[in-house]
């Protein structure tokens, strides 16, 4: 079944659970941890964490809202990201360890992320990960020295993106400078969540998420996922 229990994680959730997706074949396969935007796990992410496995990973989404939500989780989860410590970095972790512990994994393990979870990614790429997606993903502060030893990352953001404005050349600059590996583009017809498929989020919103350039862009998602799985190729190989 796609949905696993990933059971109680120690500093994190009660009830881990999360979405998983193998490749055809018998593997063995690079394992990737799919991280979900602010609304958490849907049928966007679901799709995503597909789209993953068809390209030669075991892909696993988290819900980092295991314990009760979106409602009560999204600002412990928001918190754990600023902090850099917390509830969801835990989960992540166990993902992240579920995924090694798996028969048909090489032990390469990669971390995408989009929105909430593009920082995550950021956050985690110092964390044992041997590659980064980091789409639309808020930067930490101090980058220099939050990813400092980083894995290589891949940072995809889009220009009419008001919630991530100057995040591409803060990260460009700082991974310049730190000498990690970096793919950073930023897309001049895309805003916030440009690789979605379709829209999501509450149906209520989405006439005022359009206003703000939320929501997909195909011609900018064909050509940031290209990059990406060409990225994790080259250093998860698949």
């Amino acid at each position: 079944m796609p949905e696993v229990q990933l059971g109680a994680v120690t500093g994190g959730s009660t009830q881990l659970q999360g979405y998983l997706a193998r490749p055809s074949g018998t593997g063995p396969w690079p394992g990737v941890v799919a991280l979900h935007e602010a609304w958490g796990v849907d049928d966007v992410l679901r799709r995503q964490v597909d789209r993953l496995a068809a390209a030669g990973y075991l892909a696993l989404g988290p819900d980092l809202y295991s314990d009760g939500g979106l409602p009560r989780c999204i600002v412990t989860t928001f918190l754990a990201l600023s902090r850099g410590q917390g509830k969801a970095l835990a989960d992540i972790e166990a993902s992240r360890q579920w995924l090694l512990a798996q028969g048909d994994c090489t032990g390469k393990i990669g971390v995408i992320g989009f929105c909430l979870g593009g920082g995550f990614a950021l956050v985690t790429s110092t964390r044992g990960f041997d590659a980064a997606s980091a789409n639309y993903g808020p930067v930490p502060k101090h980058a220099e020295q939050a990813l400092a030893g980083a894995c290589p990352i891949i940072g995809s953001y889009g220009a009419k993106d008001l919630l991530m404005r100057g995040m591409a050349p803060t990260l460009t600059r700082a991974l310049a400078t730190i000498g990690v590996t970096y793919d950073v583009k930023e897309y001049p017809t895309a805003g916030h969540s440009f690789l979605n498929d379709e829209p999501n989020g509450p149906r209520v919103l989405r006439p005022l998420l359009r206003i703000a350039h939320i929501g997909p862009d195909p011609v900018a998602a064909s050509d940031a996922w290209a990059r990406i799985e060409a990225f994790f190729a080259a250093h998860l190989g698949n």
